[in-house]
Parts: structure tokens; C-alpha cells; sequence
């Protein structure tokens, strides 16, 4: 860790628990207690339990670009980006692509010590994979999920709107379940973060290509 990083303060949060409905114990308690093969993750998604695969070539390079450049960019500011986490919320469990946390996840636990608690994430981001079930899934179920959490931002990488576009939602309304503001840049366009750690990096052709 660097000097600069060393001296930034701690990263405040305030984790939200609230009783859940009866589905919401039996869907927590059955995803508590599956064991996936290699390659295969579960999220708990508005009231089912979702198995997908982890993504194709394409989605592993953009991810890998993205992270690299994010992490760059994050450097010395407390916080760094995460993949392969579970992402808690009032029994919910959801497993982004990538996400941005404290440098230290110990920080930002959730109860039951399974993952990170949402209340402590600043920014999600998802890259679509081909497929109905799966684009709906990352532009509309999992959309609202994150605004229920209140996750402040919000970005979709998507190859499959038009001829590619960035999405880069704000503004989380947990009651309506939906980001009040969405700012979407097609491909050969930079979409830059206007808020929270990442601010001012951009989504560009050095992360989607031309």
C-alpha cells in the first residue's frame, strides 16, 4: 500500500437490516447451501435463485481491460475494485462482474459473513452476455436489485445494444426500485463515471475496442 493510501480515512458505512418475507428465509437458507461446480455462480434475483455460467472470451477480455484501468485509476484513493464476491443485501445475494469497495473488504462485512454487505459498495458494473434471459437479467432485474440497495452507480457494458453502448446509471431510488438518472454512450464514445471513487474514469475504446 502506498503513503497516500495509508492516510486515507476510513471508509464509513451503514449497513441496513430489515425482516424479510418468508421466500426471502427459503431462498437465503437454500442458497446458503449449494455447492456449484467450478465455472458456475448462484445470485438470489427478486425472488428466485439464478445459476449462470461465468462469461464467454469476449466478456473475460472486456472485464480484464476494465480492471486493470479501473484499478489504475483507483490508486492511492482507499478504495480498489473486486470480482468473484458476493454482493449482500437484506437477503439477497448477487455476484457482479466487477465492483468497487474498500481496498479492504473486512471493512464492509455482511452478518452472516458470506460476502460484502451492499451498503458498502460504490459502484457495480455488469458486461451482458448474449441471450434473452441474460440480457434482462442485467438491464432490468438485476437494474432494479441494485437500486433497491441503494449501490450509487451503476454501469452496464453491453454488446448487444445497437452496435454496443455504455450505461452508466445514478441516483439509486430504493423505493422505486430504479436510477433516476442513465446516461447511455454507444460505442467509440467515452462514457465517463460522473461520481463516487471513479469519478471522471471512462468506459472508452481501450476497454470496448473501436
Amino acid at each position: 500500500m502506498t503513503a497516500l493510501a495509508e492516510e486515507v480515512a476510513p471508509v464509513a458505512y451503514k449497513p441496513v437490516s430489515e425482516p424479510g418475507s418468508d421466500l426471502d428465509e427459503v431462498l437465503w437458507q437454500a442458497w446458503k447451501a449449494m455447492d456449484l461446480p467450478e465455472g458456475y455462480r448462484a445470485e438470489i434475483i427478486e425472488g428466485s435463485i439464478e445459476v449462470s455460467p461465468t462469461g464467454r472470451r469476449r466478456h473475460t477480455v472486456l472485464i480484464g481491460r476494465l480492471r486493470r484501468l479501473l484499478d489504475a485509476h483507483l490508486t492511492g484513493s482507499g478504495y480498489a475494485v473486486h470480482n468473484d464476491g458476493n454482493v449482500i443485501h437484506r437477503q439477497k445475494a448477487w455476484v457482479p462482474d466487477l465492483f468497487v469497495a474498500p481496498l479492504d473488504l473486512d471493512e464492509i462485512p455482511d452478518e452472516d459473513g458470506l460476502g460484502v454487505d451492499a451498503a458498502g459498495v460504490e459502484m457495480v458494473v455488469e458486461v451482458t452476455s448474449p441471450g434473452h434471459r441474460n440480457l434482462q437479467r442485467d438491464r432490468v432485474r438485476k437494474c432494479r436489485e441494485y437500486a433497491r440497495a441503494g449501490i450509487p452507480v451503476y454501469v452496464i457494458i453491453d454488446d448487444f445494444d445497437d452496435e454496443g453502448a455504455v450505461l452508466v446509471l445514478t441516483s439509486p431510488d430504493p423505493k422505486k426500485a430504479k436510477y433516476a438518472d442513465e446516461h447511455r454512450v454507444p460505442y467509440g464514445t467515452d462514457a465517463v463515471i460522473p461520481e463516487g471513487p471513479a469519478k471522471g474514469f471512462a468506459v472508452g475504446k481501450a476497454i470496448v475496442g473501436s
